[in-house]
């Protein structure tokens, strides 16, 4: 646009609307700035006349500066005719400006030009730093409650099963020994029936100990363990289920077997409490470098999406497989059952 003083008005078209746009834009020639409108000028802290003539290198953080002139002569010479990229700008008082640019190659006073509007994304890089950031505290606090979870747990065990378990075994021993002394059936059926019923609190106690820790975790290995779940499981449930790869050389770190141990438990237990399933099957294998282990159910499935925020369990599920370095993979769709998917790498 040209006006009275032609020779020193910007010639860009619809210039009054350009002023006043909420938007900052721009015209670069020979590396700089030939035209700027107040928003674009503003956003680094200049006036229009104070930035037009000013290099791109006045203007863009050193580490990022090689990245947007290669980008610059990109447009500039027609390889690319339009682009749209994140730059990191200097502010005239030295700190970083975060601006969305989207810019193309256009003709300015007759020459080959680069033409384009930027945003400031300042304040949402700086509220995406902070959701990641807070992303990472909560993965680290989720890592920080599994370990202690677990530690409890494995305390808790021994201690229900040594001690409490040993206290109710000596009882036992003394419960037997009055038995023997009773002179009436009235008072050697009442021993009885308490033996009776110390044994059942004895069991009782060894099923909460394994529930906290399988010992076959330790003691047997991670396939024996999911076996032995299954076994429970099909008892419980009166739904068959099926194993293979039961005895395949698990090569996995303990941190890693009582992940993917917990894994499978809490996918076994949805699947006792939604799935109305008829049949399980789960396979344990290793691929490459890789464990995997598959649970699947034929039972009504569900919808991902329709969860829940607080459906907790497939999180921790996740969560636990990420920490190990896994990935975990959970199919389902309403009416065709689950399938679920656990990789995590083996000791090499």
């Amino acid at each position: 646009m040209h006006t009275a003083e032609g020779e020193h008005a910007p010639e860009v078209p619809f210039q009054a609307i350009i002023e006043q746009a909420l938007a900052g834009i721009y015209v670069m020639q020979d590396e700089r700035f030939v035209y700027s409108n107040k928003t674009w000028a503003g956003m680094v802290g200049y006036t229009p006349e104070e930035l037009v003539g000013m290099h791109l290198r006045e203007l863009v953080a050193p580490d990022f500066l090689d990245t947007v002139l290669h980008r610059y002569y990109q447009r500039l010479t027609g390889e690319v005719q339009s682009m749209r990229f994140h730059t990191r700008g200097v502010h005239k008082d030295g700190h970083i400006v975060h601006i969305e640019i989207h810019g193309s190659r256009m003709i300015f006073r007759g020459r080959p030009a680069v033409g384009g509007v930027g945003i400031d994304i300042s304040e949402r890089v700086a509220q995406d730093d902070a959701l990641r950031r807070s992303r990472e505290q909560l993965q680290e606090l989720t890592a920080y409650t599994s370990r202690k979870l677990e530690e409890q747990r494995l305390t808790f065990a021994r201690d229900v099963h040594d001690e409490l378990g040993g206290m109710l075994t000596a009882l036992k021993m003394d419960v037997s020994r009055i038995a023997r002394r009773m002179e009436t059936e009235e008072l050697r059926g009442m021993t009885q029936d308490a033996l009776g019923l110390t044994q059942d609190i004895i069991e009782r106690v060894k099923a909460i100990s394994e529930s906290l820790r399988p010992s076959a975790l330790d003691h047997d290995g991670l396939g024996i363990a999911i076996a032995r779940d299954l076994e429970q499981f099909s008892a419980r449930s009166g739904i068959p289920h099926t194993l293979t790869g039961r005895d395949v050389p698990l090569r996995l770190s303990p941190k890693r077997s009582i992940a993917v141990y917990r894994i499978f438990y809490e996918g076994l237990t949805n699947v006792a409490r939604h799935a109305q399933a008829q049949q399980v099957a789960v396979s344990l294998e290793e691929q490459d470098n890789w464990f995997v282990l598959e649970l699947r159910d034929d039972g009504v499935g569900f919808v991902p999406s329709t969860l829940a925020p607080r459906s907790l369990g497939l999180l921790s599920m996740s969560e636990r497989a990420r920490e190990i370095g896994g990935e975990l993979v959970i199919d389902a769709a309403r009416g065709r059952g689950t399938r679920l998917v656990l990789k995590t790498p083996l000791l090499i």
